[in-house]
């Protein structure tokens, strides 16, 4: 499956989850609830991904994770703040950098329209 394809799906899963319980949960409830809805339309999904820092000829620890890793092709990030900053934006560009990945997701689920807080973030695709 493409990342368009997915891409599909998982606003598909968001929408299930912002409508089942709303605005004004902690990161995490959104996370499990959205890897679930994920896993039941038939994704393959992984939480809290361990994302390894090359520096050079070095690979550092420096306990970088991504929050749902979606087909090995897709990266989400959830949030659940005011509103989404540009910190928000960089952190997916170089999450997306350093996996090599081509798609990210940033969600932010604390807010009234969640059709305006879903943000797709592309790397050479």
């Amino acid at each position: 499956m493409e990342e368009n394809n997915i891409s599909y799906l998982i606003r598909g899963c968001i929408f299930k989850v912002y409508n089942a319980v709303g605005p004004g949960l902690l990161e995490s409830a959104y996370e499990t609830a959205l890897a679930y809805e994920l896993q039941k339309a038939g994704l393959q999904v992984q939480t809290q991904v361990v994302l390894p820092f090359q520096y050079e000829s070095i690979s550092l620890d420096v306990g970088y994770r991504v929050d749902i890793l979606v087909e090995n092709k897709v990266l989400i990030e959830v949030k659940s703040v005011e509103e989404l900053a540009e910190v928000h934006f960089k952190q997916l560009t170089t999450y997306l950098k350093l996996s090599g990945l081509k798609l990210g997701i940033l969600v932010n689920f604390n807010t009234a329209e969640i059709n305006e807080s879903i943000k797709r973030v592309a790397n050479k695709l």
